[in-house]
Parts: structure tokens; sequence; C-alpha cells
């Protein structure tokens, strides 16, 4: 696991969130006023290397000066966010006020390593699972979910990757039994905040903002600073201190010019993603695949206009093009309609109706802006919204602001909102259910109806004939 280690030396935006946090987990490990770790005995078998959620709480109440427990259990889910602390029972990356065991997570496996795992590794991974006939290591859904969209995309490969995992089973058994569970819990929450479960927040993730503010150097902000200012900090100062200042600002364009063609991504990144995604969509490509059913407008056939006006019958093809993601799902007219039906039975329709009518929005004629503004102001963000969904404060507060000059993108900050709402949420619930699943076992669409002959192409053979 080693080659899943970045090689940037520069540090990321979350190294000083990281730093903070290990020097808490120090102290917990500390062997004098850290947390008790034990092993726990259990009906037929033994826990090690254990410690409670209440504990954890205690020890933070009593030693980093928190007052209400609700605090306490706050940043310790923070700290299980990030990796550091894990349940040994279940996903979830947070920590509960009871009995509930966790465990401290290795160094090795820390987010400040500046870990890049890709595809082929969590592929490995998977596949390791799979050989090993454990209960605690059986797939979730999720998981093995994953897996077969890897086995898709990395067909080509996946000979190399059952022969990686095959070599890393055969290391795992031959390790203490102790040692393999611990070793296995600590990898599989590796993979827990580095490919979390549907509906836990990624912390790998990095906000494009935030990456590029913290790339810039103090002297590059001063120098921006005196670009922005017409160079009127120059106008005191000697020719020869101005000519110097500014030549070191020309050179700094020239790099940023020259940066402007680097590649900011390895080739075989880019090549191994641009293979997954023509492999993903290879069948749905026609000139690749025979298309299913075929182009009305070539063949005759009248298929496609049926599948588009019937709500009953979806072919699972289809279907399975709505489990890519949610962009695909809500591009597809038939993807709407289900989806809607759906959260609709969940009571968060107004969350999807939001969505739709920022689309819309930002199709309407210029003069009829301002009035369709305030139609979706009031009826889902106003205090006295019909159908109210939920934004942040300050998310509120920005379209407040901008209600009072009407535009067509701007409710985007909470249209944005939404749709990360919808696809961290009710998105992966829709693939679950069993509305989804029913639609993917649909037969094939059979029936064919050609078009009706055109009169005219009927008189003009009759004419063809008699001469």
């Amino acid at each position: 696991m080693d080659r899943m280690k970045g090689t940037e030396t520069e540090e990321p935006p979350h190294v000083l969130v990281c730093s903070k946090m290990e020097k808490i987990i120090h102290m917990m490990q500390d062997e004098k006023i850290g947390v008790p770790i034990r092993t726990v005995k259990s009906f037929m078998s033994k826990i090690p290397s254990v410690l409670t959620g209440s504990e954890l709480i205690d020890w933070m109440v009593e030693h980093l000066a928190i007052e209400d427990r609700g605090e306490g259990v706050h940043l310790a889910s923070l700290l299980a966010a990030y990796g550091y602390i894990f349940s040994i029972t279940d996903h979830h990356l947070m920590v509960k006020d009871d009995g509930s065991y966790y465990r401290f997570q290795t160094p090795y496996f820390w987010l400040s390593n500046n870990w890049e795992p890709e595809n082929i590794d969590y592929a490995v991974y998977l596949c390791k699972r799979t050989m090993q006939n454990k209960s605690r290591l059986e797939l979730d859904d999720y998981e093995a979910e994953n897996l077969a969209k890897l086995q898709r995309t990395l067909s080509r490969k996946w000979e190399f990757i059952f022969m990686q995992a095959e070599a890393q089973a055969k290391v795992d058994k031959k390790r203490d039994k102790m040692e393999r569970q611990i070793l296995d819990s600590q990898e599989r929450a590796f993979w827990n905040v580095h490919r979390p479960p549907p509906g836990c927040v990624s912390v790998t993730e990095v906000d494009i903002k935030k990456a590029c503010k913290s790339e810039v150097s103090p002297n590059t902000r001063r120098k921006a600073k005196v670009l922005r200012s017409g160079l009127s900090s120059l106008e005191n100062c000697s020719p020869l201190a101005a000519f110097t200042a500014l030549d070191e600002v020309r050179i700094e364009v020239k790099e940023l010019k020259e940066n402007l063609h680097r590649r900011r991504m390895k080739t075989s990144q880019a090549s191994e993603s641009l293979i997954q995604h023509y492999e993903l969509y290879a069948e749905y490509d026609s000139f690749i695949s025979c298309p299913e059913p075929s182009n009305p407008w070539i063949t005759d056939d009248i298929t496609l206009w049926e599948q588009d006006n019937s709500l009953s019958y979806v072919p699972p093809k289809r279907v399975k093009r709505w489990g890519f993601s949610l962009s695909e799902l809500l591009q597809d007219p038939l993807g709407r309609r289900h989806f809607t039906r759906f959260l609709e039975k969940e009571f968060s329709a107004e969350n999807l109706g939001f969505w739709l009518a920022c689309e819309k929005l930002k199709a309407t004629p210029v003069k009829h802006v301002p009035e369709k503004a305030k139609e979706i102001f009031n009826e889902y963000l106003s205090k006295d919204a019909t159908s109210p969904i939920n934004v942040d404060c300050k998310t509120h507060e920005e379209v407040e602001l901008n209600l009072k000059n009407p535009g067509r993108y701007m409710f985007d900050a909470a249209q944005d909102h939404i749709f990360q709402l919808m696809k961290s949420d009710s998105y992966s619930r829709f693939l679950r259910s069993e509305q989804y699943k029913e639609l993917m076992k649909a037969p094939a669409f059979k029936q064919k109806s050609p078009l009706p002959t055109r009169p005219l192409q009927n008189l003009a053979r009759i004419a063809g004939s008699k001469t």
C-alpha cells in the first residue's frame, strides 16, 4: 500500500486540522493520563485493544475543559470522521456516548501521511474480503455494489487484482489471530474514510477554493495587492526599487502562464479515468453497440416513443444508467418522474421540486425572471413557504441578498446545497429501494409498432406500378 501515498511536498489544506487532532490522540494514548485501553472478554472470544464511547467522552470532559457532553460527542465524532477513532461493529463515522466499543487507528493510516488510494487498491481490498470466510468480513450492500462496478471498469486488470488479493490473503493467514483481527478492523476503517458509506461525509474531498488559497505564497499575495492598487505603492519608491518590483511581477506572470500548460494529473491516472468512463458508457454509445430500441427515424420502429410515454415500464438498461450518478437520473425525464414518486413517499419531494424550479429559472426569458424568482422564494425559502426546504443560514442570507437584484443564477448556492443533500441521502436510498429493484427486474420490451405508411407514398407506388 506504499504506492498509494502522495508524492507532493506541499502540505494539503487539512494538514493543520490533522495536526491538532493528532495532538489530542497522542494525549489519549498517553500511558499516564490517557484513556484506558483493555481487552474485553465476551462469550467464546476476546475483543483486543478497545475503549467505550462513554469512557472517551469522560476523558474529554476531564482533560479538555469541555463542560457539555454533547460538545464532547461532537469532537469525538470529528475524530472518527477523520479516521483517528473507529467503531469495531459498523461503518458509521461517529461516536456515541454509550458502551459501544471503539479502537484507535494506527498512525500508518492517518490522513497526515497524504494517502491517495486508487480504485485498484480498493478493488484488491474488497476482493481480499470476499476470499476470507469470516462473518465480520462480509461485504455490505454498498461494498458489493462498488466491487461489481470496479469489476466492470477494471476488467482488463482484474487478473492482476485477483492475484494481489490472493497474495495479501495468504500473508494475513500467517498472522496471529488477535493481530489479524486488529489489522482487519484498521484497514476497514481506513477505507471507510477514503471510500465512505452512502450518507456519510467525505473528509478527504478538498475544497478547490481552499486548495488554491493555501498554495498562494505571501509574496504572491503582496504582488497581487500591488497590481490591484494600480502600483500606487511604487509611486514614492526610487526608480531602481520600482523597476525591481515590476520585474518580479513580470517573472511571476511568466511562470503562471507556463503553469497553465503543465499537467496537473498523471498521464496514467488520466488515461485510466478515461478508459473507465468509456467502458462504463460503452453499451450506451450507438457507434460501439447497437441501440435498443432502435432510432425510430431510421428503422420505422416507434418502440422508443412508446417507452417515453409509459411510466409503468422502463427498460432495465435505462434504469441501470440511473445508478451511475444523480446527474444521470435527473437528466432522464422518466428518471425524474420515478424519483419524484419515491420522494413523495419519503415526504421530501420539495427538494427535487426546488432543484427543478431552479433549472427552469435558468431557461426563463429575462423579463419574467424577477417574477419567477419571487415565486420560487415564496414557495420554498420564505417564512410562510408552502414547501419549505432545509438550507443553512448563510445560504439563506445569500439568497435574500440576491433577491434585491434577481437573476437566473441567484439560487445557485441553495441549489448546490440541495443537490448534495439529495446525492448523499435520498439518491442512495432510492437505489436501495424496492421500487428501483423492481424496475431493474423488468423484462425486455419486445413489442414493435411499425410506423403507418403515408398516403402520398401509397399514391406514388400505385402511379409507378401503372406506368
